[in-house]
């Protein structure tokens, strides 16, 4: 059913795209990042066609995109300063396939020449994750560091303890106030969408954080984020990867030791533990099946991996 407030023809395009994000952020809850992103997809996608054909547009001249112009505003982000790789340029084309959808429904609007669009193929990527004793040595390094106060070793070893015991994202992590420690034996995390979920809390893991808190220098109330900078507002997500790129370089691991390769490693060792993926799925907060059944493969090539390397029949001269 059409939203009354949107159907005029003569609506400007980027009052419609304004609309889009709104329906966005309030309807389908995204994270502030998504939304940032698609609202760049969308006005580069105006831009184009605006220059293109000549003059501002309206929702009527959005529903005539024709899919030789969707095409070319791919290759025109596909060329340039900063071209798109093949996954971007997918992505690119999702979102401008989702603001048309929105159009369609809410304004009565459809664009059918969209459907004779293909994106690009793109090959899956696998997980990426570190090994046990990589993981260990990315979360005793932070005490290594002769630079740092011990209660930001501390910090930063219970945050990175957290991603990789709890296999939570930096932003979830980085959510937690003071009022949730001690941390209890589970966690009520709202992750990607809203969505909620349970993790439960590993000995270990409560352990680093209540050693941080132990340490930190600042007086906190109970809605206050848990996790503080040196001068004592919220720990940013740039902090963290700047962290365990610091850290990697000392320990000499690969450039995929990223803080969210501790959540995949997560996932990966337990799955190699023998976990079923039904709740690893639950654990990481994956709404569908088919994102976690990636840790089976990457499961798969380290065994391959180890049964070349071991057997003797595996090997070549």
């Amino acid at each position: 059913m059409a939203d009354a407030g949107l159907t005029p023809s003569g609506l400007a395009a980027d009052q419609t795209l304004l609309a889009w994000l709104e329906h966005l952020a309030h309807e389908r809850r995204l994270s502030p990042r998504t939304l940032e992103a698609y609202g760049h997809i969308g006005r580069h996608y105006v831009a184009f066609l605006e220059r293109h054909r000549g003059g501002p547009q309206t929702l009527s001249d959005l529903g005539a995109v024709t899919a030789a112009e969707v095409r070319a505003h791919l290759a025109e982000r596909r060329s340039g300063d900063r071209p798109l790789n093949a996954r971007s340029l997918s992505q690119t084309l999702a979102a401008i396939r989702g603001f048309h959808v929105f159009l369609d429904r809410r304004c009565g609007t459809p664009a059918p020449q969209l459907a004779l669009v293909r994106g690009p193929r793109v090959k899956p990527s696998l997980p990426r994750p570190v090994t046990e004793d990589q993981a260990r040595g990315l979360l005793h390094e932070p005490e290594a560091d002769p630079d740092a106060e011990p209660w930001e070793a501390a910090r930063d070893r219970a945050v990175l303890t957290l991603l990789y015991g709890c296999g939570l994202r930096i932003s979830e992590a980085l959510s937690l106030k003071r009022s949730d420690a001690p941390l209890p034996d589970t966690l009520r995390i709202t992750g990607k969408g809203d969505k909620m979920r349970l993790a439960p809390v590993l000995p270990q893991v409560r352990e680093a954080v209540d050693a941080y808190l132990a340490l930190q220098p600042f007086v906190l109330e109970a809605d206050q984020p848990l996790f503080r900078a040196k001068r004592g507002g919220a720990l940013s997500p740039r902090h963290v990867q700047a962290t365990v790129q610091r850290l990697r370089g000392r320990l000499g691991l690969p450039a995929s030791a990223t803080p969210h390769a501790l959540r995949h490693s997560f996932a990966t060792h337990l799955l190699g533990a023998g976990a079923d993926l039904r709740s690893i799925q639950e654990l990481l907060g994956h709404a569908s099946l088919s994102t976690t059944q990636k840790y089976t493969q990457v499961d798969a090539a380290r065994l391959l991996a180890a049964y070349a390397d071991a057997h003797p029949r595996a090997r070549r001269p």
